[in-house]
C-alpha cells in the first residue's frame, strides 16, 4: 500500500474530545463511501460471484451521489472487478482504489470510525480516524490483517489516528462501527449485549457500562448514550445496534419491530422498543418510528441476520437491503416518507446477508472535511 509523504505514523495521545472531534450522524456530508471488495469465500460459501455483482449494485448507485472508494486485496481482483463495473455502467473514472490485505469485507466493523472537528472557517475543518482494536468479533480467529486496516487507511490518507484506551485495561478498546449510531449532537444508540455481556463473545472483560460511556465520550463526542438490550437472533456479531436502531434525525429512531409472538425476535425487539420509548435526549422524548421484519430467511438450518434496518444512509440516496418480502415495499414506503429529498433504492440482499451482514456492515462513510 502507497503512503502519503506527509503522513506521521505517531499516535495521537489527546482524545478526539479534548481536541474538539466528534463523530457526525451519517445524514451529514460525506466525501466517501468505502467498500472493501467481497473475496472470502467462507463468507459467501457457493455465492461469491453472485455477491461481486452485488457490490457491483452498490457501487453503480453511490457513485453518482459522491466517491466511492474500494479497497482490494490485489491488482488482479482489482482488474476483475473495474471490468464488472464497466458491465453495470459504472465510470470507473470516479473510483479511488487501494490496494490492502483484510481477512474480510465488513469495513462497517474493521475500518475504524470518522470522525470530524469543525473549524472557525469553512476551510479549516479536520477528519480523523478511530482506530479501535479487533478480534473478529470475539468469535474468528482470522482477524490479524483487518486489525490492521484502519491504521492502513490513515496512512494512505493521511489523516491523524486516534487509539481509543482506558485506563482499566491494558490494551485498546474492541469496538466495531456496526455496534454504534448516533445523531450527531452527542447521542448515541448501543445494546447491552454486545458491549457489556463477555460470556459469549468478549471485547472488553474488564470495562463495565461507566467505562464504555467514558470512552464513547472520550473518542466519539457523545454525552448521551441510549442502551438497548439486544439484536437479532442470526447476528453473528452478538448484537450489533445497526440491524434493530437507527437515528434518521436529531430526535427520530427507525426500530425493528415484530409482530409474531411465536417468533426469536419478538421479546428481545419489544423491549428495545420500550426502552426507547422513555429515553429521552436534550430534545425531549425520541420519536420512534416502527419498521416491520422480514419473514424469516434460513440457509443451511441458520437463521440470517435479514433487517431492513441495515440499511446505508449516503448523499442524496438510500440504499435498503430487500429480501424478496412482501413487507419490503412496506419498509421501503417508511424510508421515502423519513427521506423525501433522498432517492431511496431497494438492494437485493438475500444473497449478501447469507454472509451474516448487510449493506450497512459492508459500507463506511467518510464524512466530507
Amino acid at each position: 500500500m502507497s503512503s502519503s509523504p506527509s503522513y506521521k505514523a505517531a499516535i495521537d495521545t489527546l482524545t478526539p474530545l479534548a481536541q474538539g472531534f466528534t463523530m457526525p450522524a451519517e445524514w451529514q456530508p460525506h466525501r466517501a463511501t468505502w467498500l472493501v471488495w467481497p473475496h472470502n469465500q467462507n463468507d459467501w460459501p457457493g455465492k461469491l460471484v453472485s455477491v461481486t455483482w452485488a457490490y457491483g449494485e452498490l457501487i453503480r448507485h453511490l457513485a453518482p451521489h459522491e466517491t466511492v472508494v474500494v479497497v482490494f486485496a490485489s491488482p488482479e481482483e482489482e482488474s476483475s472487478a473495474l471490468w464488472q463495473l464497466r458491465q453495470i455502467g459504472v465510470d470507473i473514472n470516479k473510483i479511488e482504489r487501494v490496494e490492502c490485505s483484510t481477512n474480510r469485507s465488513w469495513i462497517r466493523d474493521t475500518g475504524g470510525t470518522f470522525i470530524k472537528k469543525e473549524g472557525l472557517q469553512s476551510n479549516s475543518s479536520e477528519v480523523a480516524l478511530v482506530d479501535w482494536g479487533f478480534n473478529g468479533w470475539g468469535k474468528y480467529s482470522d482477524w490479524v490483517l483487518d486489525n490492521k486496516l484502519p491504521e492502513n487507511l490513515a496512512r494512505v490518507k493521511g489523516y491523524r489516528r486516534f487509539l481509543p484506551s482506558h485506563p482499566q485495561q491494558g490494551r485498546p478498546v474492541v469496538l466495531e462501527g456496526g455496534s454504534i449510531d448516533v445523531n450527531g449532537q452527542g447521542v448515541g444508540l448501543t445494546t447491552e449485549q454486545c458491549l457489556l455481556d463477555n460470556r459469549v463473545q468478549p471485547r472488553n472483560p474488564v470495562l463495565g457500562l461507566t467505562d464504555l460511556e467514558e470512552v464513547l465520550t472520550d473518542y466519539l463526542g457523545l454525552d448521551n448514550i441510549i442502551w438497548l438490550g439486544g439484536g437479532i437472533a442470526g447476528d453473528d456479531t452478538h448484537g450489533h445496534v445497526d440491524d434493530v436502531a437507527r437515528f434518521v434525525g436529531p430526535n427520530t429512531v427507525a426500530i425493528a419491530t415484530e409482530t409474531n409472538q411465536a417468533d426469536i425476535n419478538y421479546l428481545p425487539l419489544r423491549e428495545n422498543l420500550e426502552r426507547l420509548e422513555v429515553a429521552k435526549t436534550k430534545a425531549g422524548h425520541l420519536t420512534v418510528v416502527p419498521i416491520p421484519m422480514p419473514q424469516p430467511l434460513y440457509f443451511d438450518g441458520q437463521r440470517l441476520p435479514a433487517s431492513y434496518l441495515n440499511f446505508y444512509l449516503a448523499n442524496e440516496v438510500v440504499l435498503v437491503p430487500t429480501f424478496n418480502d412482501q413487507a419490503d415495499r412496506v419498509a421501503l414506503g417508511v424510508f421515502e416518507e423519513l427521506f423525501p429529498d433522498h432517492q431511496v433504492v431497494g438492494i437485493h440482499a438475500v444473497d449478501l446477508v447469507l454472509g451474516l451482514g448487510s449493506v450497512h456492515c459492508l459500507t463506511l462513510q467518510e464524512p466530507q472535511d
